[in-house]
């Protein structure tokens, strides 16, 4: 650690709040911790002014020395960042900071970061910080260090303000270095003198800049040089290591401030020698070489030359920081070592180079290489005196030419890059220099190319380094810097031909353009130009022809796009004048040309080799010379040794030689050259490709000598004499095979117009004579398998079957077809189906493909035969991987796999050609037809062959007959663009987008083949969204006349296909009834058969029944009438295919709406009657399954809930008709029973289905009567009710949608159909109670013809009618004052329906509702009428008409009025007995009713003394016990009124014989109280023989309760009796 470094400090980014007044430091310190809740940034940048200085300062007091350390930190980024800081603060800081700098006990990483904001606050006041500084800096005293570290960096920071105080401080310090003794207070005080030098230093030499008069910089370096002089004195000789560091750091500055002074100078430069002697080491080598470097800065500012042996010292030992042997050296050192030598070579250059030219010349390759780089350096640093020794340096460089080193070597290179950059190069001595560079990458090449020994890796690698510097150099050589062109021409030319600078051409030919181009603009400007002159002088120069040839073939690397061979075209473009004179216009209208494929990037190598020889022609029929012509021929001939056999450039060179050759005019010349050729082939490398190139080449020009000396050879190889001439003198002859080849190819070249007549003569027939006598053994004819025969055989038939049709003769007919024909099929035939090792199959296809262009037509059937079994000899060999592994060694199995696409290749282009030669679309769809079973075969391999060929045959420019249909094609290939491979994939999408290519139909391309590549993807959903876009783009343009075809090929795709297919084939299927769909309407029924068709396969395949039941939702999308009138033709009940396809129609969004719509409309017309047909019922079933998928029903649930509920109103009690019954044969599944078609019941169910949707919808709510309510409707009995329910179940709230119901069913009331009147009278009947239909609704109407059926015959229709008046009072009671005459008659007449009790009663029920509106004077007209009707009723069996009975006389009591008071009252008496009796009815209700009735009666008959009674009656909890009642009540009855006592005694004998338990026994009770409280008068009026014959019966009563109260009636009777002495 450096104890006096200010940066030794780690400083902490926090977040600082500072204020005028305060700063809160926001950090983790504990006490710190409650200031930063307090603080937030306003805007993220404004802060908050709050609490107090003294909180932080007192902090530094109170705080850990980790604290302290975290504050400190932050306040040397506050300080450093503030612009402004109040004064105050300022002080207080100081104060601290100083305090803490100094304080021993305080650890020393505080000190610094105390130290630091000390002197971060001189920013802010200088003075107060000097000032404290210096008063803890005094004469003679020993100072803290840190103050010595302060008051240096103090120097350092704030020059400008701190040279005042500088000599105070020097002579301070002057006093204390003699009392220093520990080495950490000697370290400090070298900072600070090598701060103040640095200072001072500054100030001499830009004393201008400062803001105060011209101080005597002599006195100040005075004081420096008496400090350190002091410390190299006294404490150099004996400092430790450590020190030692410091005064090398403080020598550079302190040396450098000195030798500004003359009379200091000789004492400075003396002081050198101390500092070279301390390169010891890595860790000081560095400030040692930083001092040199200063002190050499300042020699050279102050013009001070240095002593000849110091001199030479130092570029000693900083070569040696440069070119360390043992050990690298460090690279900071080594930046500053070489800086040093970059200010020598400014002050010294011509000592410089003399040093480094004599250490060149050692052996040694480190201080080699480090003077290279040296030199490179200085060059590149352009220091303007160097340039003055640009021969010393090329002396140098010349020095190490030999050297072998690769490091050496590359830098070298290196240098020799930078001279030739920097224009460090003479004319006169620069050729070596340009030549080393040729040399080395040919040198390099050699040396990796053929070793002399085996070489390292290390080895390896420097080679290639010296390579690619070597191509660098060229590359970046400008050859028109100042003598360039003097140096490079035209020696430059020198290079072009020899194969080993093969690899420089790029930039060789790039320096020759430039340098030629620069001449032509010279020659523009000038009257004549010398710098270009071709003189042969010493330098052996290429000849014209051989520039041409080598240009010529390396232009031919142009088409691999190698930028050598478009340098070669572009010098012979600026060549034509060095070439031939004659070429020059030739070559300025042909080359522009020739280079536009080049600048398009889409040349092929056959194109650019086609061009390259046209351009060869027309130059030489341009030159037109024979002599030059045959130079030419001689110059291509000598450069066959340049390359290699499989090159491309010694391809080219065979053909231009032919061409040449074509080109000739000398005949004998050409065929001797012929003769040479077929006699010595092997010269020219690969004997066969070679001489076939060139007799195929020339005989564009001299045909008739090609067979002529091609004849006369074979007739000379038939002697054996002459063929073992030719193996003793070690010359490998041509074979028959080869003979072969080659009339193929001049057959190919042949001129047009001269071939045809000499082909079956002179060139067919003689390869099948070869072929024969090369199949014939023993003089018999067989198959010869040899593979290089059939090869040979095949290519010359291709060739003269392309050359056949290139000649383009409408008349001739090739004689010969049948017969090449047959070969080829027989060797395809012979062929293994288990391997592909041999490239017969694809040779044999091409040249099947050749033959079959040709006249003779073949038939139909042949082209069957032919493709049928070239197909099955290709596409059922084993998968590609399996083929690749006979293969033995990676290359065999790289050659397998080349067969296999060329063989694939060929077979596509074959079945493509005799398939679109066909005029006939039938033919065509035939010859594809072929590959049917093969596109949707089991096994991938299969498959991926099948599509690839498809791919082939239907894409690239197709004229393919008007006629030809594309649908079935479609459907079948589309589906497999989610096949399971990638080449299936898009093969087969590719083959789909082709398809409508054929027809003409413009598509989207460019988006269609991004789709296309996006097929690679292996993810499934990527393929099916891909393939979906597809469809989309392409489906909508599918003829519509073929798209019936293509829907029927993908429902056999939906039964076939494997899952991911499926998916596409579905996904096919419903775009293109998306996009076509509203043109089916005349196809419609065809397509639904077929989907109906398919149905029974496509429900075992679960996705594909899905995409069956998509489809025929999206043909209902467009024509949901005519689909839904197909459906509905199914026999009922539904099957399940039935119901899954209306659910399908009803899942579909698109189509939901229609549907429903539809289906309503049906059920509309069916019911238009009031009566139920066979195809309402189906409407309803219909509409049952789609409802039961979840649809949405509150746009039409008004009008489909009323056709609903009219449907099953006329179906109620109805059966099934017989002819509706299906009479298909049903699988029962397990668990299903047969269930009988019942109308009423399907049409219940439809409705409750649609009710619980309307649930879900809010539209209904449950109803009161739960799952039974359905029951109820279904049940002829009980429909009314079930009606009522039903209408109970609404959802009030949805006001209108109940209007719209109660509009749609208004017409019900006044049906024909009875059912249908009652369901609608039930219906309306319970909405009439409510008020807010009331509101909206037009019920007037519905009251009016309700009282209509109140008169009607039908009882049901009736109760419902008078049910409806009662509810009418709850819902809108002002409308029932209003009618209440028609009310009240209507439901008056009810009372007399005795024979149908449920009109009775409802009758009471809405009397007792009316009655509650109306006033006495309303109802007393019918006042008596109601109450003498509804006395009758309170014996009824029926305890809901008793019950209301009970209550409606209960509310008449408040009608009597003053004229019925009286009446009234009479009839309480009358029916007292019943009130009381019925008491303890087995109804509690009654028994209830009957105590309000009787407290409510009891005033009418002034017997109020009996409210005690019922007091206690109704306060009991239980009842009490009848006869206690009884007497309680008569006892103060017989009190009050003995006639109605006797009243209640007339009419009790009648309730004797009740069929009630209960009332036969309260009746007896009841008489038997009655009997004991008679007066005696009344008693002797009793009927005694009568009473007591009734109450002896009852002794025989089953109810022992009734025996028991008769026997004790009888027992109160004879007492009586007895009282008043009366005989029973």
């Amino acid at each position: 650690m450096q104890p006096f470094c200010w940066s030794a400090g780690t400083q902490k980014q926090e977040n600082v709040i500072v204020g005028d007044y305060s700063i809160i430091l926001l950090n983790s310190s504990p006490s710190l911790e409650a200031s930063r809740s307090l603080c937030r940034s306003s805007g993220g940048r404004t802060f908050k002014t709050f609490g107090d200085i003294n909180l932080t300062l007192g902090m530094l007091n109170k705080e850990a020395n980790i604290s302290k350390e975290e504050i400190y930190s932050h306040l040397t980024a506050i300080i450093q960042n503030a612009d402004i800081l109040d004064n105050a603060i300022v002080q207080r800081l100081i104060y601290y900071a100083s305090k803490d700098m100094r304080d021993d006990n305080i650890l020393r990483e505080i000190r610094m970061l105390a130290g630091e904001v000390l002197v971060s606050l001189a920013a802010h006041d200088f003075n107060s910080v000097m000032y404290e500084v210096q008063s803890n800096f005094r004469i003679l005293e020993l100072p803290n260090e840190f103050v010595v570290l302060a008051l240096a960096e103090l120097a350092t920071s704030y020059v400008s303000q701190s040279i005042p105080f500088m000599m105070m401080t020097l002579l301070t310090m002057q006093t204390m270095l003699r009392l220093a003794e520990e080495e950490m207070m000697k370290g400090a005080f070298c900072i600070a003198l090598e701060k103040f030098s640095k200072a001072i230093y500054k100030y001499i030499n830009h004393w201008r800049d400062f803001p105060y008069p011209r101080l005597d910089a002599n006195r100040l370096s005075d004081k420096i040089f008496m400090l350190f002089r002091y410390i190299m004195d006294k404490w150099a000789p004996m400092i430790s290591p450590t020190q030692t560091l410091s005064i090398i750091k403080a020598h550079g500055p302190a040396v450098s401030l000195l030798l500004h002074r003359e009379d200091l100078c000789e004492y400075a430069l003396g002081q050198v020698t101390w500092l070279l002697n301390q390169y010891n080491g890595k860790e000081t080598d560095f400030h040692v070489t930083q001092s040199l470097k200063q002190i050499l800065t300042a020699a050279v500012l102050y013009d001070i030359g240095f002593p000849k042996g110091l001199k030479r010292a130092i570029f000693i030992n900083l070569l040696h920081q440069v070119c360390r042997v043992q050990e690298p050296p460090v690279k900071e050192n080594e930046i500053e070592a070489s800086s040093c030598f970059l200010i020598l070579a400014h002050s010294n250059p011509a000592d410089l180079m003399e040093f480094f030219d004599e250490q060149m010349r050692s052996n040694n390759e480190v201080i080699r290489m480090g003077i290279l780089i040296l030199l490179r350096s200085a060059i590149n640093a352009e220091e303007p005196k160097l340039r003055d020794h640009i021969t010393s340096i090329e002396r140098i460089v010349k020095v190490v030419m030999g050297d072998l080193s690769i490091k050496v070597r590359n830098s070298t290179l290196l240098l020799i890059q930078t001279m030739c950059e920097k224009c460090y190069i003479e004319a006169m001595e620069g050729w070596p220099l340009i030549d080393y560079v040729f040399s080395q990458f040919a040198m390099s090449n050699k040396n990796l190319e053929k070793p002399v020994k085996p070489n390292s890796h290390e080895d390896e690698n420097g080679e290639k380094s010296v390579r690619e510097t070597s191509l660098e150099v060229l590359k970046t050589l400008d050859p028109l810097v100042i003598g360039m062109p003097q140096v490079l021409w035209p020696r430059i030319l020198t290079f072009v031909l020899p194969a080993e600078y093969t690899g420089t051409l790029e930039y060789l030919f790039n320096i020759i353009r430039i340098l030629i181009m620069a001449e032509e603009r010279k020659k523009k400007n000038a009257t004549e130009s010398t710098a270009l002159v071709i003189s042969t002088g010493a330098v052996i120069l290429p000849s014209p022809q051989q520039l041409l040839a080598r240009l010529l073939v390396i232009s031919m690397l142009a088409s691999l796009g190698k930028l050598c061979g478009a340098g070669a075209i572009g010098l012979l473009k600026i060549l034509p004048e060095i070439i031939h004179p004659k070429l020059i216009n030739l070559w300025k209208a042909r080359l522009p040309e020739l280079l536009q494929p080049l600048e398009g990037k889409n040349a092929t190598i056959t194109l650019w080799e086609t061009m390259l020889l046209q351009l060869l022609k027309e130059s030489l029929w341009k030159i037109s010379d024979v002599a030059w012509t045959i130079q030419l021929s001689w110059d291509f001939n000598q450069q066959m040794g340049s390359y290699s056999n499989t090159s491309i450039e010694k391809k080219f060179l065979w053909k231009a030689l032919g061409t040449t050759l074509a080109c000739c005019q000398d005949k004998n010349f050409v065929s001797s050259q012929i003769k040479e050729f077929l006699t010595a082939s092997s010269q020219l490398g690969d004997q066969r490709q070679g001489i076939t190139s060139i007799l195929g080449y020339c005989a564009e020009g001299h045909l008739n000598t090609v067979l002529k000396v091609l004849k006369t050879f074979q007739h000379q190889e038939k002697f054996f004499m002459n063929r073992c001439k030719g193996l003793f003198s070690g010359k490998k002859s041509l074979s028959k095979t080869d003979i072969i080849v080659i009339y193929g190819a001049v057959a190919l070249h042949a001129p047009k117009d001269q071939l045809l007549a000499r082909l079956d003569q002179d060139i067919v027939s003689q390869v099948l004579f070869l072929y024969g006598q090369c199949s014939q053994i023993l003089g018999m004819s067989v198959m010869n398998k040899d593979m290089d025969l059939q090869m040979s055989f095949t290519r010359s038939i291709t060739d003269i079957g392309i050359a056949v049709q290139d000649a383009e003769h409408q008349g001739f007919k090739f004689s010969y077809k049948e017969v090449l024909l047959g070969h080829m099929l027989d060797f395809i035939r012979d062929e293994p189906l288990d391997s592909l090792a041999r490239p017969i199959r694809w040779k044999a296809l091409i040249a099947i493909r050749c033959l079959s262009k040709l006249k003779p037509r073949l038939s139909l059937n042949d082209h069957l035969n032919i493709l049928e079994e070239n197909i099955q000899r290709l596409l059922p060999l084993p998968p590609l991987e399996k083929l690749r592994n006979e293969g033995e060694t990676d290359k065999d199995r790289e050659h397998i796999s080349f067969l296999y696409e060329r063989s694939m290749d060929a077979l596509g282009k074959l079945l493509k050609t005799m398939m679109w030669d066909n005029v006939k679309a039938e033919d065509c769809q035939e010859m594809f037809n072929l590959l049917r079973m093969w596109l949707v075969s089991q096994k991938e391999w299969e498959r991926e062959r099948a599509f690839q060929i498809t791919a082939k045959v239907l894409t690239n420019d197709i004229d393919a007959p008007v006629n030809f249909k594309i649908g079935s094609l479609l459907g079948l290939l589309a589906p497999h663009s989610c096949d399971t491979l990638p080449t299936i994939r898009q093969a087969a999408a590719s083959s789909a987008i082709g398809l409508f290519c054929i027809k003409g139909i413009h598509l989207e391309m460019e988006r269609l083949q991004g789709l296309q590549e996006g097929l690679q993807c292996d993810d499934v959903q990527v393929q099916i969204k891909i393939s979906s876009k597809i469809a989309k783009i392409v489906c909508k343009l599918i003829p519509s006349e073929e798209i019936l075809t293509f829907l029927e090929e993908t429902l056999d795709g939906l039964e076939t296909l494997n899952p991911t297919c499926v998916t596409a084939c579905g996904t096919w299927m419903i775009a293109a009834l998306k996009e076509q769909g509203a043109a089916l309407e005349e196809q419609l029924l065809e397509i639904l058969g077929m989907i109906y068709y398919h149905m029974p396969v496509l429900r075992q395949k679960e996705e594909s029944f899905q995409f069956m039941l998509e489809a025929v939702s999206q043909i209902a999308s467009f024509h949901m009438n005519a689909v839904v009138t197909n459906l509905l033709q199914k026999s009922l009940p539904l099957d399940r295919d039935s119901k899954t396809l209306w659910k399908a129609l009803a899942e579909n969004p698109a189509s939901s709406g229609k549907l429903l719509r539809a289906l309503i409309d049906k059920l509309e017309n069916s019911l238009e009657d009031d009566l139920a047909s066979l195809d309402a019922i189906s409407v309803a079933c219909a509409i049952h399954e789609v409802v039961s998928t979840g649809i949405p029903v509150t746009r039409l649930y008004p009008e489909l809930f009323t056709l609903l509920l009219k449907l099953v109103s006329c179906t109620v009690g109805q059966k099934m008709p017989t002819s509706s019954l299906s009479h298909r044969r049903r699988v029962m599944q397990q668990g299903e029973r047969q269930q009988m078609a019942d109308p009423c019941r399907l049409s219940t169910t439809t409705l409750k289905c649609v009710q619980a949707q309307a649930m879900k919808e809010g539209l209904a709510k449950e109803s009161d009567e739960g799952d039974n309510l359905w029951t109820l409707l279904n049940n002829p009995s009980t429909h009314h009710t079930g009606v009522c329910a039903l209408a109970r179940s609404m959802a009030v709230w949805q006001y209108g949608v109940i209007l719209d119901i109660m509009e749609q069913l208004f017409s019900s009331l006044t049906s024909s159909s009875e059912n249908y009147r009652i369901t609608g009278t039930a219906f309306f009947s319970e909405l009439m109670k409510e008020p807010i239909l009331w509101k909206h609704g037009n019920l007037r109407e519905v009251l009016i013809l309700m009282d209509q059926s109140a008169w009607d015959p039908n009882a049901t229709l009736r109760q419902m009618a008078i049910r409806g008046f009662g509810n009418a009072a709850t819902g809108a009671p002002h409308k029932v004052k209003k009618h209440k005459q028609i009310i009240l008659e209507s439901t008056i007449r009810g009372l007399y329906h005795l024979a149908r009790t449920e009109v009775v009663c409802e009758s009471l029920k809405t009397l007792k509702k009316i009655l509650e509106l109306l006033t006495d004077r309303d109802v007393s007209f019918y006042f008596k009428e109601i109450v003498l009707q509804t006395r009758t009723f309170f014996e009824d069996e029926q305890d809901d008409v008793r019950l209301t009975a009970i209550f409606l006389f209960e509310n008449l009591a408040s009608l009597t009025g003053r004229r019925w008071k009286i009446f009234f009252a009479e009839e309480i008496k009358k029916s007292m007995i019943s009130f009381l009796l019925h008491l303890w009815d087995p109804n509690p209700k009654i028994g209830t009713a009957c105590r309000d009735v009787l407290t409510i009666s009891i005033p009418f008959l002034g017997l109020q003394e009996l409210y005690g009674v019922l007091d206690h009656l109704l306060d009991a909890q239980d009842l009490p016990r009848a006869r206690d009642f009884y007497r309680q009540f008569c006892v103060k009855l017989a009190k009050k009124n003995q006639e109605i006592l006797w009243i209640l005694h007339t009419h009790s004998f009648t309730f004797f014989s009740s069929n009630w338990e209960v009332i036969r026994s309260a009746a007896v009770k009841l008489t038997d109280a009655i009997v004991l409280n008679l007066t005696n008068q009344y008693v002797e009026l009793l009927d005694r023989e009568q009473l007591t014959t009734r109450l002896q019966a009852l002794l025989q009563d089953p109810c022992i309760s009734v025996q028991r109260a008769a026997g004790a009636a009888l027992q109160t009777l004879l007492r009586r009796c007895k009282e008043i002495s009366i005989p029973l």
